[in-house]
């Protein structure tokens, strides 16, 4: 069976906080994901998997199941450090993916399993890889992540913290790479997301409905010209797309260039004191949205505006709140210690 082709990205009207939280995290896989919080229909879901047809290629080292980074061997698994212990490995470019994981998913899905009696029968680690394996170095998607199981939850923080993901069954271990960005979506009416999982978003949108007459009626003509024909839809947007790939691609060669001076990190820092943020996350999550921000605009110091525009992404999420009260960051705060 055919795969329909994915609605694109660029076609998507309206909901530009949420595009730009996206394509931050694909320039900068190191922020540490978004959540995307709205109303139903809102084009969620549609535009993290859309997401998938902008995103570069990566060196990794070929036949490995973790496709690990050639260039970073702290962070090799446990095999290509047997395979290539002082050698240097073989190289592919492989595309990076979204793997989405299912709210129905078990732990063991997750995690990997380890086959027992192979390691009784046979003396050696059989592990069987699970989502985590697969979202190394890749895109981790989990639509309605509210409604996650507890221990799911649980397994997805300790990899976030950790970068590794450890399975141990009957006194036997095994552990891999799990360096991921995590991208979720929800929809507050169907309950809340646990405050711990909450801060592991770098940053968090929210997203409603086009209120604009115009662009409501495009909406509805996109989409069904999309439903009629994809592949004609697709193609006509080709070279939208491919613009966004190489904006993409040119921001992620000049970030490594882009520096906050000592007045930026100053800034940052009194913008969570100023709002009460808790503990040192957000000052640094702030600077780098403001430095990815920066390489998105091709300019090497971080100014004032990145870090305006980073906070808007950044701080919403993290503010302190009282049970049964939403979240709200007051931008006169924010307007007020930025332009002194």
């Amino acid at each position: 069976m055919k795969r329909q082709d994915t609605f694109p990205f660029t076609a998507i009207i309206g909901q530009e906080n949420m595009k730009q939280a996206l394509v931050l995290n694909v320039v900068n896989p190191r922020l540490g994901g978004v959540l995307i919080q709205g109303e139903k229909g809102t084009a969620k879901s549609t535009a993290v998997r859309a997401l998938a047809d902008l995103l570069p290629p990566r060196r990794c080292i070929k036949g490995c199941r973790f496709h690990d980074d050639p260039d970073a061997p702290a962070a090799w698994c446990d095999e290509c450090h047997e395979k290539y212990d002082g050698k240097a490995p073989e190289v592919e470019l492989l595309p990076m993916k979204v793997v989405e994981l299912p709210v129905s998913a078990t732990e063991d899905r997750v995690v990997g399993t380890l086959d027992i009696e192979a390691a009784i029968r046979e003396g050696k680690r059989s592990f069987e890889t699970g989502i985590l394996a697969d979202a190394n170095r890749n895109i981790l998607y989990v639509d309605e992540i509210n409604l996650l199981d507890d221990h799911v939850v649980d397994v997805l923080l300790d990899s976030a913290a950790m970068g590794i993901n450890t399975v141990e069954r009957e006194g036997i271990s095994y552990s891999h790479p799990a360096r991921f960005s995590l991208v979720g979506t929800m929809n507050p009416e169907e309950g809340d997301i646990r405050p711990q999982l909450l801060d592991r978003f770098a940053l968090s949108v929210y997203v409603a409905g086009e209120k604009d007459l115009d662009k409501r009626a495009e909406v509805i003509k996109r989409r069904l010209e999309y439903e009629d024909d994809p592949a004609a839809f697709v193609a006509k947007w080709e070279e939208e797309q491919k613009n966004e790939v190489r904006r993409i691609e040119r921001a992620m060669k000049l970030l490594p260039q882009v520096t906050a001076d000592n007045e930026i990190l100053r800034l940052a820092a009194k913008l969570s004191i100023v709002l009460g943020v808790d503990g040192h996350r957000a000052d640094i999550t702030l600077i780098k949205t403001a430095e990815t921000l920066a390489a998105m605009d091709g300019h090497t110091e971080v100014n004032r505006e990145d870090l305006r525009t980073a906070a808007k992404l950044a701080l919403p999420h993290r503010m302190r709140r009282r049970p049964f009260e939403e979240q709200s960051l007051n931008w006169d705060d924010v307007d007020k210690v930025i332009d002194e």
